[in-house]
């Protein structure tokens, strides 16, 4: 499991970059600037942004990766990634190489950085039936999208940042102790705000492109969850910006089908938090 936006801290990386100079110099070259000095300095906050903190992401989660299989771990049974941390799954399935990542997610992050305005909240304590129930209740439904099915009872809303924060009070005066977090993003993600990021990175993709190959091991996609196949990386990849991650939904499908060792690569343990709050649900039928 690849952690997405949101996961990025100072001094990540630390113990890796190091260790791995060839990748390290491909990724100076394609961005123009020292990720690790971004990383290990975070100079003014940059990794708050969210063109630096796609990119720095996906490298240290690939790096975390690629530490791993240098070390003799066995390639997974599958790869999942919670947003930008499906590029890493893809690269974990050899759907495209190292350089390639960093291209993607480079572009990506430059277009999803320039929507400016919108904001997201965390709602804990609601089904993502409970908060749509909710936002059609109190007229927010033709603002505000469900962005992220997280988990039984964590549902993450976006949408323009005036309109999120009028949210939080209606939810936390619902009875049960709802809880609603405004997020520091820069922009209403996995909404239909990201519709011109959306459509600009689709023709990114046709005018370059990419190779990708067929997936090596069963990637699961946030907008379906379901398996990608040669065919849908494209289309997955673009319709990812403004479709909801489906999260919890993915990882109750595995869950299902028998799998139950876990592994959370990159920094901290935000998707192992999270798979907590499924396993029980899934137990529970």
């Amino acid at each position: 499991m690849f952690p997405g936006q949101g996961s990025q801290r100072k001094g990540m990386g630390k113990a890796l970059f190091d260790r791995f100079p060839d990748e390290v110099g491909q990724v100076g070259e394609i961005l123009g600037y020292s990720l690790e000095k971004l990383c290990l300095e975070n100079p003014n906050r940059l990794l708050d942004e969210t063109q630096y903190a796609q990119p720095a992401i996906f490298v240290v989660n690939a790096l975390h990766h690629l530490e791993r299989r240098r070390n003799g771990e066995p390639a997974p049974a599958y790869a999942i990634g919670h947003s930008l941390g499906e590029y890493n799954a893809l690269f974990a399935a050899e759907v495209f190489d190292f350089a390639t990542g960093v291209r993607l997610v480079k572009k990506r992050g430059e277009l999803m950085g320039r929507i400016g305005g919108g904001g997201m909240a965390a709602v804990v304590g609601l089904t993502r039936a409970e908060v749509a129930e909710a936002l059609d209740a109190h007229g927010l439904t033709e603002q505000v999208d469900i962005a992220n099915d997280n988990a039984p009872t964590q549902v993450v809303i976006s949408g323009p940042r005036q309109a999120v924060v009028a949210a939080k009070p209606l939810f936390e005066a619902l009875p049960g102790g709802i809880t609603c977090t405004v997020l520091r993003t820069s922009g209403a993600f996995h909404s239909r705000y990201m519709a011109d990021a959306r459509h600009r990175f689709e023709a990114y993709l046709a005018e370059h492109d990419f190779p990708f190959a067929p997936p090596k091991i069963p990637v699961l996609a946030n907008a379906t969850a379901e398996a990608y196949d040669h065919s849908s990386v494209a289309r997955n990849l673009v319709d990812q910006i403004t479709a909801p991650v489906r999260w919890a939904e993915t990882v109750r499908r595995l869950l299902d089908h028998g799998e139950t060792e876990f592994t959370e690569v990159g920094t901290g343990r935000v998707l192992t938090s999270l798979l907590d709050r499924i396993r029980p649900a899934v137990a529970a039928g």
